[in-house]
């Protein structure tokens, strides 16, 4: 399955645009933003990935199914049990979400063997 970058880049070469014509389409995001995006070292917020696929003319669904990121909720429910997680997260900036899940579920366990 292809990335969200990869599919964000797929229609914008489909549609024969270029980084900088898609920030525009997009209500005016940098190229910078979008490379980082389409290279996988940055993610949109819901509002940014609307923008996208608006100016891609694709469904925001689309765009979705190929966005593996664990869901920003359980970040945030692991941030609020232990307050050392949120800022964990907010710190280790270069690691895939999936990895930061991960130390989150080892962290969380770990309080609670300490507790138990």
């Amino acid at each position: 399955m292809k990335t969200l970058g990869e599919r964000i880049k797929e229609l914008r070469d489909a549609a024969d645009m270029s980084l900088r014509e898609l920030g525009k389409k997009a209500g005016g995001l940098s190229p910078v933003f979008l490379s980082d995006v389409e290279l996988g070292r940055r993610f949109p917020s819901e509002d940014v990935l609307k923008q996208i696929a608006a100016a891609l003319n694709t469904p925001l669904a689309d765009l979705r199914q190929h966005d593996t990121r664990p869901p920003i909720e359980e970040m945030k429910r692991r941030a609020a049990e232990n307050p050392a997680l949120g800022v964990a997260f907010r710190t280790i900036v270069d690691l895939p979400p999936e990895k930061l899940l991960k130390i989150a579920q080892q962290a969380s366990k770990k309080t609670k063997d300490k507790k138990g």
